[in-house]
């Protein structure tokens, strides 16, 4: 039986993301971690986690996705239950708002890197 462990994104600075998710999701840093690669987990439980790894040539992707561009890999979708008020808190950590939103309900905005994430109601 296999158990996810964590998510992993990768930054040009693992230090500066792994703050803004830390106060976004209410997380703690795991202590001991290398600075080219840091991990968030839950203050309840060791796994899954969220990492983050250097890569110091990191290409923020296109969204929404057009062929020729850089493709998104993966992307986080975090629940809330004050949609409005989760996604004002996200942007005075940081993050900035996308023009295109897929769905009501669901809002997408991407992290200080660049990272599409998505803040979303239960039932959206």
């Amino acid at each position: 039986m296999a158990t996810l462990g964590a998510f992993v994104l990768g930054t040009p600075d693992p230090a500066t993301l792994s703050a803004f998710y830390r106060e976004l999701l209410g997380w703690v840093t795991v202590e001991g971690c290398d600075p080219t690669f840091l991990r968030l987990r839950d203050p309840e439980r060791e796994r899954p986690g969220l990492s983050f790894q250097l890569e110091p040539d990191h290409v923020a992707p296109t969204w929404p996705p057009r062929p020729g561009t850089q493709q998104m890999q993966g992307h986080l979708d975090v629940l809330v239950e004050d949609l409005d008020a989760e996604v004002e808190r996200a942007l005075s950590l940081g993050a900035t708002h996308e023009e295109h939103q897929p769905a009501k309900g669901v809002v997408v905005l991407r992290d200080p890197h660049g990272h599409p994430f998505c803040l979303f109601v239960p039932g959206a």
